[in-house]
């Protein structure tokens, strides 16, 4: 079983869950979600130091696996979604060059122009 490319799910417009990633990245490179990062890590910290009981040590340790496997999840997706957009961007480049080479510009120029800004759209 194999599940399609972010890029390629849902055609042109953007999915739900693409403009939840998206967001979810931006928050994630903010000081905000480092301040919360570092609160979670001086937690679990003092919860060790502390010699609290196991029950505490464990549910600092489940924050701390679930907070990194659903960064996990959104850096891979923001990943792929770059990784498709760069090679759309050189196919775009490639037949514009072609073009060129043979003298006409037509629908390469085009997609040349619209690859240019598809950072904005993924």
């Amino acid at each position: 079983m194999t599940f399609p490319h972010p890029a390629d799910r849902g055609g042109d417009r953007r999915l739900t869950f693409e403009r939840f990633a998206e967001a979810a990245s931006r928050f994630t490179s903010s000081p905000l979600f480092f301040l919360f990062c570092l609160a979670l890590v001086t937690w679990m910290a003092i919860v060790h130091v502390a010699g609290l009981g196991t029950d505490w040590q464990v549910l600092a340790g489940d924050c701390m696996t679930a907070v990194t496997l659903l960064l996990l999840a959104l850096l891979k997706n923001a990943e792929l979604r770059a990784e498709r957009a760069v090679q759309r961007k050189l196919d775009a480049i490639a037949a514009a060059l072609l073009e060129a080479q043979e003298g006409s510009a037509g629908k390469a120029h085009d997609d040349l122009r619209a690859a240019i800004r598809i950072e904005d759209e993924i």
